[in-house]
C-alpha cells in the first residue's frame, strides 16, 4: 500500500520559515518525481516545486528564490523549506508521487500551512 505523509505545516508570521516533509511508503522512492502542491482557499490546486529522481528541480515562479526543495532517498522523504513566507503561501501543502515509466500517481492527505501578516 502506497502512501504519502506530509508534516510540517503549521501557522507562522509573514516573514517566518517553515519546513514540510514528505515521508513515502510502498514504492520504490528513487523511481518516483515528488512534487509538492498546493491548494489556497478559493483557488486551484498549483505546483509549488518538483524534484524528479535525478535530482533535477523545478519552482513555479511566485516561490522561485524563497523555497527550496530536496530528497533523501535514504530516507524515503522529500522536503520544502519555505523561507520568507508571505500570506499569499497560506494553502493546505500537498505531496505527490509520480513513477517515472508508468506515470502512476498518489497523493498524501495535505498538511496546512497558515501564514498570518
Amino acid at each position: 500500500q502506497v502512501q504519502l505523509v506530509e508534516s510540517g505545516g503549521g501557522l507562522v508570521q509573514a516573514g517566518g520559515s517553515l519546513r514540510l516533509s514528505c515521508t513515502v511508503s510502498g514504492l520504490i522512492f528513487s523511481n518516483n518525481a515528488i512534487g509538492w502542491y498546493r491548494r489556497a482557499p478559493g483557488k486551484q490546486r498549483e505546483s509549488v516545486a518538483r524534484i524528479f529522481s535525478g535530482g533535477a528541480t523545478d519552482y513555479a515562479d511566485s516561490v522561485k528564490g524563497r523555497f527550496t526543495i530536496s530528497r533523501d532517498n535514504a530516507k524515503n522523504a522529500v522536503y520544502l523549506q519555505m523561507n520568507s513566507l508571505k500570506p499569499d503561501d497560506t494553502a493546505v501543502y500537498y505531496c505527490k508521487s509520480a513513477e517515472r515509466w508508468s506515470g502512476r500517481e498518489y497523493w498524501g492527505q495535505g498538511t496546512q500551512v497558515t501564514v498570518s501578516s
